[in-house]
């Protein structure tokens, strides 16, 4: 029999029970209310950060619109400007923005096997599958391969046969390692951070030195071409079409001189600007020159040196794959004389003779003013330089402000051709990094 005693006893107990029960109600309620705060934070924090990454974005846009386009160097507002790219307030959050020329890179369309093999870290073999993998045959290079081998892997794709469309496609290709492709730099930001240079003791995996290594995605790229105009905008005077009163009218030269032009392309066209001169080519017009004369007359160096910008040799509009060499590193530019010693000694005087210069090299005949640039090397590469850029890399992080520290982060890519209005782009990549 239960007593009264003993029922309050159960009432209290139950009574206990229900107030715990409620305290854990309380304490899930509470915290899946926190978690909801801390997911609605991190939510408000990324749309903020991806229209602060937007901002930046717009911004290099509009610079390199403001852009003058008779050359482009590092020393123009797009790469130099701390004022505009490096953290820039907004509402609860700020971006940095790093503005990247592509024709400061090897165009891996388009690049000779010597000049891909003069990249660093470079093999043969990748050379090879490389090649095959932008050729349209299904002939295997010495050392490639071409489709069967990526129909044949556990997870199988096609092979391209035709242009890379975007640079991170080069992942696809036989050989070609993330480390080998990323290097040390996996935050983009082309520094060597602590995390880049401490070994084994934190990721990306590195060698310690006190070196970067950028990796082929800071050397390489797909979209680079130069307009086949002057400095002015003006179309460009193809060398192999015209006759000798059209040269002499256009290129403002002598009539002797566009008719020695006229007899040298008889017996060939001209593959590059740089075939009108050799070793033997006078290094000054005559000091009394004569503009009736029957004679032709070689054209001379000075000359040469005047024109280099308003002559071709295609009617092509775009020329692709040119390296800017006033923005190309020493290893982009070491490649591309060849790769070995001589050509990284040459790399690095081109470097030293552009840092001198305000405005930089505005024609690509102003490279033959370099220290051991000789005529064999300058026809060398010729047909593979210029001094202007259309298309640009642009990465911006934008970073959330939480009362003095760091929030989320979101980073943002985009590939930009300047040359249409308004702006083309090529690629977009946005996506958080913590």
């Amino acid at each position: 029999m239960i007593t009264k005693r003993n029922r309050k006893g159960l009432v209290l107990v139950a009574v206990l029970w229900v107030v715990v029960l409620l305290m854990a109600i309380v304490a899930t309620v509470g915290r899946t209310s926190r978690l909801d705060m801390k997911v609605r934070q991190i939510e408000t924090e990324e749309l903020r950060c991806k229209w602060a990454c937007r901002a930046g974005i717009e911004t290099a846009i509009g610079i390199l619109n403001e852009d003058t386009r008779g050359s482009d160097t590092l020393n123009d507002y797009w790469s130099d400007n701390d004022e505009d790219f490096n953290d820039i307030a907004l509402e609860g959050c700020y971006f940095t923005v790093r503005v990247i020329d592509e024709a400061s890179k090897l165009n891996v369309n388009v690049a000779t096997r010597d000049q891909l093999l003069g990249l660093r870290y470079m093999e043969k073999y990748i050379v090879d599958a490389i090649i095959d993998w932008r050729d349209q045959d299904e002939n295997p290079s010495a050392e490639g391969v071409e489709g069967g081998y990526y129909e044949n892997l556990p997870f199988r794709y096609k092979i391209r046969n035709g242009p890379f469309r975007t640079i991170r496609e080069l992942l696809l290709v036989k050989n070609v390692t993330e480390e080998l492709f990323y290097g040390e730099d996996t935050n983009f930001n082309g520094q060597l951070d602590y995390n880049e240079r401490d070994g084994d003791e934190s990721l990306p995996v590195d060698d310690g030195d006190d070196e970067l290594d950028e990796g082929w995605i800071a050397h390489l790229t797909c979209y680079s071409y130069e307009k086949n105009v002057d400095a002015y905008g003006s179309k460009r005077v193809n060398i192999n079409q015209g006759d000798e009163g059209q040269l002499e009218t256009s290129l403002g030269i002598r009539r002797p001189v566009a008719r020695w032009i006229v007899q040298r392309r008889q017996n060939n066209q001209f593959q590059s600007i740089a075939d009108l001169i050799d070793d033997n080519s006078p290094k000054q017009p005559p000091e009394n020159p004569s503009s009736d004369s029957d004679q032709a007359e070689p054209l001379d160096l000075q000359t040469f040196r005047n024109i280099a910008d308003k002559i071709t040799v295609t009617n092509d509009e775009q020329i692709p794959g040119r390296v800017n060499i006033n923005t190309a590193s020493r290893y982009v530019l070491a490649a591309l004389l060849g790769g070995d010693d001589k050509a990284e000694q040459l790399a690095e005087n081109i470097v030293a003779y552009r840092d001198g210069l305000i405005d930089g090299m505005q024609s690509v005949a102003d490279v033959m003013n370099v220290a051991s640039m000789n005529t064999a090397a300058f026809k060398k590469i010729a047909s593979y330089i210029t001094t202007r850029s259309e298309v640009y890399s642009i990465r911006c992080v934008g970073t959330a402000d939480r009362s003095g520290y760091s929030g989320a982060t979101m980073r943002t890519q985009a590939v930009v051709d300047r040359s249409s209005s308004p702006c083309e782009i090529l690629y977009w990549y946005q996506g958080a990094t913590d």
